[in-house]
């Protein structure tokens, strides 16, 4: 017989455990009361429920949610995840690149022709020091395997021209290629294949991708050939430093500029994340130790030492706009054991679960309001829109659960794409390819032993799942295209996998089929929604990726960050050009996990799961779309093992509700440029109460007491929270 006496003790022993930092004794036990009695009717067969919902009406895949309440954790410790990088993987662009040329400013000035190149054949190679290297290399199966798997046809092995090598002896960090200087073929490179210049103009235009998407067209990228060049004088330039401390280096490089090179084991092995792979160390160089290569001896053959010595060389080289280390990014939703008056006729879907989306409802008091609503129901009833197909959003995450039953249907999947370059990371058996289908992130390495399906949840919240058809829950845009874009695996995604994610997403840059050839996204973006972080400021190579995308006229959204710190320690999220959403709870204040700054633009619903401040029996976190565990079926109380619907909580689910909400605003108003969507977004906030973005100094350090010598900071949290039901449409 079980002990539901000594489990609700256990429960309120752990849950004190966790409030003993609250100010007031008083709420300290009236939550832990709270929290306790939530959980403890779950473990009873009394799960939490909503009154008035008719739940038998609907089968029990189309109810079934899980719901599972986290104990509030208000400790004053501040541990925010320490930034990760690919060990081996350094991410570049050379300086002083021509620009890349549109293929529709192209079609209209036939005279650009002579200075395009398209040089697919070019994009990636990797080089070894000798032919004994390449020999053994080819007959070791798994490294055909990733030739194979390689998303261009051109990857091979070759062997280093002799002449880099004793280029590269001679060479010290501070020698440098002039860039402009000559533009010659370059050490070890074969030849760039040019026009033939008997052909004119318009037969030259022949070559150029050909697209019946006006969009795509404007923002489809090729290169100029001053441009290929360049970078092939930077290629070299790695290919001398690589060489210097004796080690094999993978390149790949792309019509935007951005290149990288991988080094180290070869070149010949994807890096895996095992062991040091996910740790932060400290690099030897800084410790006063020099990368100097002494009576001719090689490098250092560590890993880490060596990527540290080929970064640094490269940097004094003098010859790139940035170079850096692939950073990974992990998605921004909290995970268990992280430590870190009514209207008459409102348009409502139909959708069982969709009483459970407060986050959804209007602002306000009274039943059927949510004090922490964004006021979707508003609009959908005062604009009369829910959407359009002809506004495309696309989310870079973890991919997407296709065969989700709320998703399988849906009329609002469109075409996306697997970003994820290291098959181990990819943990679905090949590289990058067509199917962004999320296999799982578990990482066992990192503690976190579920899979957090988080990308499903995200584009489910912006209208993946199919609204108002009698199935679990509703989206924010009914009517949406979604372009899922995988870019985060096992452990988190890398850097340079993300940069080139949020471009393919925009249209400016192809991917590559299996037999080599382009494949552009038919879709181009219109928002693209970043629920990701990094603990660390922008990375160079990301404000580039970002740069470019807006320039074409894509709106990026980027999660605040759950670490509770100031957004200028995070990315993307203290990155320019984004708007930066924080998170709210069903109150309407900041949560306590979230981060802050003055790059916050605004607060949108991002959920609590240590709270019920509607009184509905159940966690106010966000309930979404994605396979669970440990659920129960509203209907009768059961525990169920599987279901589609969760409830969860993060700055990862409080993006994608401002995602949907510009969509939705496009959509009634297609007429407005990005920069005009925003600000009808932004000119229509709720303002924030005086109260809701405080909290105790000791939480949240870089924050200014509220009153001299008070304990109570504030936490900067944007001008206000999201809310379309003060949105003006007006012209």
């Amino acid at each position: 017989m079980t002990d539901w006496v000594g489990i609700g003790r256990t429960i309120i022993a752990g849950s004190l455990f966790f409030l003993t930092s609250c100010d007031r004794i008083d709420e300290r036990l009236d939550r832990a009361q709270d929290v306790t009695s939530a959980a403890l009717q779950q473990l009873m067969g009394n799960p939490p429920s909503s009154d008035g919902i008719d739940f038998e009406r609907y089968p029990i895949e189309a109810r079934a949610l899980s719901a599972t309440f986290r104990a509030a954790d208000t400790s004053s410790r501040i541990a925010p995840t320490r930034s990760r990088y690919v060990i081996g993987s350094i991410v570049a662009k050379p300086r002083d690149l021509p620009e890349a040329i549109a293929v529709a400013e192209a079609q209209r000035r036939p005279e650009l022709a002579r200075e395009i190149s398209i040089d697919k054949d070019a994009e990636a190679r990797i080089v070894v020091l000798d032919e004994a290297t390449r020999v053994r290399a080819l007959s070791d199966t798994s490294v055909i395997e990733r030739i194979q798997r390689a998303p261009v046809k051109s990857r091979n092995i070759t062997v280093l021209d002799p002449e880099v090598i004793r280029r590269a002896e001679l060479a010290r960090p501070d020698t440098r290629i002039v860039p402009g200087s000559q533009i010659r073929q370059p050490l070890g490179t074969r030849p760039i294949s040019k026009p033939d210049p008997e052909l004119s103009n318009e037969a030259r235009l022949q070559t150029l991708p050909r697209f019946s998407n006006t969009k795509l067209a404007r923002r489809a990228l090729v290169q100029q050939d001053r441009m290929v060049r360049r970078q092939m004088v930077a290629e070299d330039r790695m290919l001398q430093t690589a060489a210097r401390y004796g080690i094999a280096a993978s390149i790949q490089r792309s019509r935007t500029g951005q290149m990288v090179i991988e080094i180290g084991d070869d070149a010949l092995s994807p890096t895996q994340f095992q062991g040091q792979r996910l740790e932060q160390k400290t690099v030897a160089f800084e410790n006063g130790i020099q990368c100097e290569l002494a009576n001719g001896e090689q490098a250092p053959r560590d890993a880490q030492m060596a990527m540290a010595c080929v970064l640094k060389d490269l940097e004094a080289s003098g010859e790139f706009e940035y170079v850096e280390k692939d950073y990974i990014f992990d998605h921004q939703m909290i995970l268990p054991g992280r430590s870190r008056s009514s209207e008459i006729n409102k348009f409502r879907p139909n959708d069982p679960l969709f009483d459970l989306q407060w986050h959804y409802h209007d602002r306000g008091a009274e039943p059927g309001q949510s004090a922490g609503g964004s006021g979707f129901v508003d609009f959908w009833t005062r604009a009369g829109v829910q959407g359009s197909q002809n506004i495309v959003v696309a989310v870079v995450d973890t991919g997407l659960q296709l065969s989700h039953p709320d998703i399988a249907d849906s009329p609002n999947i469109a075409q996306g794409w697997d970003m994820v370059t290291d098959p181990a990371a990819g943990n679905d058996g090949d590289s990058r390819d067509s199917n962004p289908t999320d296999p799982g992130d578990a990482c066992p390495e990192a503690g976190i032993l579920e899979d957090s399906f988080h990308g499903t949840h995200v584009a489910g919240t912006i209208g993946a799942a199919s609204t108002n058809n009698k199935t679990g829950v509703s989206g924010g845009a009914w009517s949406v295209k979604i372009v899922p874009v995988r870019a985060l695996g096992k452990c988190g995604g890398r850097l340079s996998d993300i940069n080139d994610a949020i471009r393919w997403a925009a249209g400016t840059i192809p991917e590559f089929d299996t037999d080599g050839e382009e494949v552009w996204n038919e879709n181009p973006a219109d928002i693209i929604n970043l629920s990701i972080g990094l603990f660390r400021s922008c990375p160079a190579s990301m404000q580039d990726a970002i740069d470019d995308v807006t320039a074409a006229g894509v709106i990026v959204v980027a999660a605040a960050g759950n670490d509770r710190v100031s957004t200028e320690f995070y990315a993307p999220a203290g990155c320019n050009n984004v708007v930066t959403v924080g998170s709210g709870d069903a109150r309407g204040h900041m949560a306590p996990y979230s981060n802050f700054g003055d790059a916050i633009d605004l607060l949108a619903p991002g959920g609590d799961l240590s709270r019920d401040d509607n009184g509905d029996g159940n966690p106010d976190g966000i309930l979404s779309s994605k396979v669970a565990s440990n659920c129960f079926d509203p209907a009768s109380g059961k525990a169920v093992e599987q279901c589609f619907y969760a409830f969860e909580e993060g700055t990862s689910m409080a993006a994608p509700h401002v995602s949907a909400a510009l969509a939705l605003i496009k959509a009634a108003r297609p007429d407005l440029s990005p920069e005009e969507l925003v600000s009808t977004l932004l000119a229509g906030v709720s303002t924030h109460a005086p109260d809701s973005c405080t909290g105790p100094c000791r939480q949240f350090p870089g924050t200014t007491p509220i009153e001299p010598d008070s304990e109570i900071c504030y936490r900067p949290c944007g001008e206000g929270a999201l809310d379309l039901s003060t949105i003006s449409l007006s012209p």
